[in-house]
């Protein structure tokens, strides 16, 4: 987006004077030509550290701290195991009823207990695609049956971990409590924790994450392996072996097995961050010798031996004989033109299972369901005949699949449309029950309810966003699914990946294993012209006679700070009638000079000034809440009481207890893209400081720019950086294995 000729954006006015509008500037194209913008460490295939994407597209939200007390921040969306949340205690006691997330946050534990039992069981090799047998099927079937009102075998109730009884749902007049934490360490592990981090240097906060990661015998497993101290999430290898230098003396050293497999583990879960539920073993090599590993190989092989990392390998066809080959005859050499096998891959069990489940859990859909014809457009008659349909389009196109989900309900049939944020489902849609959050169909506490088997009883879903969806919530989704049901995938595949881990529709679309539908609806307006064009690659002047899109210019971070407050304060309020409190901010990540905390704290002192007399927040303060790993909702401080931070989200009123704020809250006038990715308003101002460069690509950019619906204001300070951005750096590929577990599955006869 270059800047045209002529003025620059007004200067802010002085106090008492009017605002000053924002100067109309049309994005033009750029024809200076230039480098490729920098690409994000990472993103070329290696194990790259997440904290070194600070402000990056695909880690923006799970930067780590720069010191060994530092675990994530839980604002933010990109990180899919923090550890550091579950430090306090569990929710508030006296709350009338689980949540949706409490409720969705047990389904993950639920999950998480299967994996667990599979990892037991396993003594052989993976095989991709395995169904779930021995301890994890049984605890399927447990589940399953205590979902339908049956009592769960006593064997299985002893064996599997403690979980929380299946929430019912609450009253309609109750106030929901936030999602109930893992219970507190006792004092006694707390204590333990505390004199072996002592002995190691460590400072005393990181008790609490240490144990949650490690539970009731944290200290023992702490003093015999120090690098367990990975598990918790901000903690660098370099601190970890400076912690167990001082625990142990001499008595380690690099290649020591327990640290070579801590870091292997490490290494798969900064993918994870990133996006992959996978990383070639090449790539784990590599990450490893960068953390000088002497024998990058043989640590590979320890990891695998010991059940930390899985080993996958897709099966090379078996050679054929030659036509007319006697016994006894010399086999043909190979061709050595042929193309080399995959790469082998290592992975966590946990993303494994879930993969493996997903991939399984479309295949039944796509085989149990019934083929009809259906009468209608192309959605429609494909959703007729297919289980599983994948709908493709920009935001005008969502109105296709609500509109299949309407004709479906007419047809008799039980239809739902599963969206991720609840301020995207109206009150008219809240009332009829018609459109529910994927959370709260989860959790059981929106939508229509379990049948006798425990599925979800529907005969038709359509999942909205499905970029959104990571594997791990894909997984328990289409587990959920009743024989028979359909299920329709719809989303703009341009848009920012999932915050956790996988590329669930992005697979989907390429494993062809199904009908695809593309829509022909293009969105409207000037806005719509300018992110259609971003998302081929061309950063369009359009003409914006209403000055729909808007671009102010600024020198340096302090400005773009000065100005972004002066836009959402003044300007876009008096020039478009919106409030102040409709106006989203988007930048590129969290830290910085121009990040999401200072510019959330700038606004907050215009805005909303007040004491924080409510750990840091005020009543009419915007938030952030992140109740799970991956999620967040947005929401308004109401105030506070005995119970703790009462929120307003589009779910009802929240309540956060007092010790769970600071990890989970964070204000919410500015938000990162991925924060952003499933909203729309009225207005946004995209801040683009000269240090966000790096951190810039065409999906971040597109789905910035396209969560505007009538005014888009660019503070702009990257000069050529954000054309380049659009032209050459496209989204960075995730490393998964759903596209070709599906394509075993599914394939017809004789596909390639």
């Amino acid at each position: 987006m270059t800047e045209p000729s002529g003025g620059t954006a007004p200067e802010a006015p002085e106090d008492g004077a009017p605002p000053a509008e924002p100067e109309e500037k049309t994005p033009a194209p750029d024809t200076t030509g230039g480098t490729t913008a920098p690409e994000r460490d990472g993103e070329a295939g290696g194990p790259e550290e997440a904290e070194e994407a600070d402000g990056a597209e695909d880690a923006d939200e799970a930067e780590g701290t720069g010191g060994t007390g530092g675990a994530d921040e839980a604002g933010g969306d990109g990180g899919t195991g923090s550890t550091g949340k579950a430090e306090g205690a569990g929710g508030a006691e006296g709350a009338a009823g689980p949540s949706e997330a409490e409720a969705e946050l047990a389904a993950q534990r639920e999950f998480r207990a299967r994996i667990e039992a599979r990892k037991a069981e396993k003594s052989g090799p993976v095989v991709g695609g395995a169904k779930l047998s021995g301890a994890a099927a049984d605890l399927l079937a447990a589940v399953r049956a205590v979902e339908g009102g049956a009592a769960a075998p006593r064997a299985l109730v002893e064996d599997a971990a403690p979980e929380p009884p299946r929430p019912a749902a609450a009253p309609a007049d109750a106030r929901p409590a936030a999602p109930v934490a893992a219970p507190a360490p006792t004092a006694g592990a707390l204590a333990g924790v505390r004199e072996v981090l002592a002995r190691g240097g460590a400072p005393e906060t990181l008790a609490g994450p240490v144990a949650a990661a490690l539970g009731e015998q944290a200290a023992g497993l702490l003093a015999e392996d120090p690098w367990q101290l990975l598990a918790v999430a901000g903690v660098r290898p370099e601190q970890a072996d400076g912690f167990a230098r001082a625990l142990l003396g001499g008595a380690c050293g690099p290649d020591d097995p327990r640290r070579t497999v801590a870091l292997t583990v490490w290494l798969l879960d900064q993918a994870a961050l990133r996006g992959h539920t996978a990383l070639t073993a090449d790539d784990v090599r590599a990450g490893l010798a960068r953390h000088g590993v002497p024998d990058p190989e043989a640590a590979v092989e320890t990891a695998v031996s010991e059940g930390a990392a899985l080993l996958f390998q897709e099966e090379e066809p078996e050679p054929s004989e030659p036509d007319g080959e006697e016994d006894g005859g010399t086999a043909e050499e190979p061709d050595a033109a042929a193309g080399p096998a995959e790469p082998p891959l290592l992975g966590l069990d946990r993303y494994a299972l879930a993969e493996e489940s997903l991939a399984e859990g479309l295949a039944r859909l796509v085989r149990t369901v019934t083929a009809e014809e259906w009468d209608g457009g192309e959605l429609e008659r494909a959703a007729g005949g297919h289980g599983l349909v994948l709908h493709t389009g920009g935001e005008a196109a969502r109105a296709e699949p609500y509109a299949l989900a309407a004709a479906a309900r007419e047809r008799g049939l039980r239809a739902l449309v599963a969206v991720h944020d609840a301020e995207r489902v109206t009150d008219a849609e809240r009332a009829a029950g018609t459109v529910v959050t994927l959370a709260a169909l989860l959790a059981g506490t929106a939508g229509p309810g379990r049948d006798d088997e425990g599925n979800l009883a529907l005969d038709l879903l359509v999942v909205a966003d499905a970029p959104r969806l990571d594997v791990e919530t894909g997984a328990v989704l289409v587990e959920a699914l009743p024989d028979g049901c359909r299920l329709v995938l719809g989303g703009d595949p341009e848009v920012l990946g999932s915050a956790g881990p996988g590329a669930v529709f992005a697979d989907a679309l390429a494993a062809r294993v199904c009908p695809r539908v593309a829509s022909r609806r293009p969105d409207p307006g000037p806005l719509g012209e300018l992110v259609s064009g971003i998302g081929i690659g061309e950063l369009n002047q359009v003409a914006a006679p209403g000055k729909e899109v808007v671009i102010v210019p600024v020198r340096d971070a302090g400005e773009a700070v000065h100005r972004t407050v002066q836009l959402v304060a003044d300007s876009v309020p008096r020039a478009f009638g919106v409030p102040a409190g409709e106006v989203r901010v988007i930048t590129v990540g969290h830290g910085g000079a121009a990040g999401t905390r200072a510019l959330n704290a700038a606004l907050k002192q215009r805005l909303n000034p007040g004491p924080g007399r409510f750990g840091g927040y005020d009543p009419g303060d915007l938030v952030a809440y992140a109740p799970a790993p991956g999620r967040t909702v947005a929401g308004t401080v109401l105030g506070a009481d005995a119970e703790g931070l009462r929120l307003r989200t589009g779910d009802g009123e929240v309540v956060v207890p007092k010790e769970r704020v600071e990890p989970e809250l964070r204000h919410g006038w500015a938000l990162t893209a991925h924060q952003a990715a499933g909203g729309r308003w009225p207005a946004v101002v995209a801040v683009l400081p000269g240090d966000a460069a790096p951190g810039l690509s065409r999906p971040w950019v597109y789905t910035a720019f396209g969560r505007a619906e009538r005014h888009l204001s660019v503070v702009h300070g990257v000069d050529q950086a954000l054309p380049r951005a659009v032209a050459e750096v496209p989204a960075p590929a995730r490393t998964t294995r759903l596209r070709p577990l599906l394509e075993a599955l599914l394939a017809a006869p004789g596909e390639e």
